[in-house]
């Protein structure tokens, strides 16, 4: 009955606008934790710790104080939160940029547990830049966000002890330079790569290109490992010819097919760095008047929505995106909770095979 009347009684507060009749043009005041403290005749602060679930008021008291509040509209500042509780509830996020749909499918992730877990999440373009991809760092730091997450870093080991010295959690998810840093979520690069590759050589290929990543990645180097082991476990001798580097688009993937292309003694398969890559390699491939995996057989590396829909259907390593944004977001939370713990996350890949591999065409496979 106290919070209807109290209700009552702050909803019918008015601004009068050049008459004292009840029935005149009003406008509706904001309802405050002043009128809601004087509405239940307790202090402001015992509203304040009521509605942020302090166990210092009394069960009943809460229950009071919040039917008031939720009956009047009552709407909380969320700066006048931040204020109190040194929390934004805001978590920075930032990708090469929102055109990729790797890290559309990672912030998916990310998105769904800062949610569950009242977090909002602002994104920014690092578009490859490691000077622009600090500078957004240190811009969210100064927005006071809760933690960052930074998808496929460049940053490296130049701005390590900058990151370390902030005073805001980071979570480096698919880190691309080696470094020291205690929070990251990754694929594991070596043991896919070598799965994709090995199940290249039980095919019966002999001549396997690998198109990597000229950015010197660490990624790029754990895939080129996994790549060079599995030609030793098949007894294939290393053949320098067959590796060539693009920056992971379409157009360097077609570059660098076409140059396998060219050789007297060309490649039968080409195990690409990323999905994109493998594309444009794909696209060459025809556009040579070659078909695939008839002629040359090709395997990416991500698994992104669209292979599925290529003619034909790209073979790849799944990388579980949107599992790897839960997981970082998880330990962003940890974090958040004052956990002392080292978050070094790694994720295994899955081959999925379709219909752009198989066996080597006899006449290639001859010449080899």
């Amino acid at each position: 009955m106290l919070g209807t009347l109290a209700t009552g009684l702050i909803l019918r507060k008015r601004v009068h606008t050049g008459s004292d009749n009840a029935a005149g043009p009003v406008s509706s005041i904001p309802v405050s934790i002043k009128d809601i403290a004087r509405s239940a005749n307790v202090s402001h602060s015992t509203v304040s710790r009521a509605l942020n679930n302090s166990p210092r008021v009394k069960s009943e008291t809460v229950e009071k104080i919040r039917q008031i509040a939720e009956e009047s509209g009552y709407r909380g500042s969320a700066i006048a939160r931040s204020l109190a509780t040194r929390r934004t509830r805001t978590i920075g996020v930032v990708v090469t940029t929102i055109a990729d749909l790797f890290a559309a499918g990672v912030v998916s992730g990310i998105e769904t547990v800062a949610g569950d877990h009242g977090y909002s999440v602002f994104l920014a373009n690092s578009n490859a830049d490691p000077e622009r991809e600090m500078r957004v760092v240190r811009t969210f730091e100064e927005r006071r966000v809760d933690g960052i997450i930074v998808t496929a870093s460049r940053v490296g080991a130049l701005h390590l002890p900058l990151l370390s010295r902030m005073n805001v959690p980071i979570v480096l998810l698919n880190n691309q330079h080696p470094s020291q840093f205690a929070h990251s979520v990754m694929i594991e690069n070596l043991s896919a790569s070598y799965e994709a590759t090995r199940y290249l050589v039980e095919l019966g290929h002999r001549r396997i290109a690998y198109i990597g990543d000229r950015n010197g990645r660490t990624s790029d180097t754990e895939r080129f490992g996994g790549y060079r082991q599995a030609l030793d476990s098949g007894h294939l001798a290393f053949q320098p010819e067959l590796v060539l580097y693009g920056s992971g688009t379409p157009e360097s993937g077609m570059e660098a097919m076409a140059a396998f292309l060219r050789l007297p003694d060309r490649p039968t398969a080409v195990f690409c760095y990323d999905d994109m890559t493998a594309l444009g390699a794909m696209r060459q491939i025809r556009d040579a008047g070659l078909r695939v995996p008839r002629d040359v057989s090709v395997i990416g590396f991500d698994d992104l929505s669209i292979v599925r829909f290529t003619e034909p259907p790209l073979t790849t390593v799944r990388q579980p995106m949107s599992e790897m944004g839960r997981l970082a977001m998880e330990a962003m939370l940890d974090l958040l909770g004052g956990s002392g713990a080292t978050h070094e996350i790694k994720i295994r890949g899955e081959l999925i095979v379709r219909a752009s591999t198989g066996p080597p065409n006899a006449a290639a496979n001859a010449a080899g």
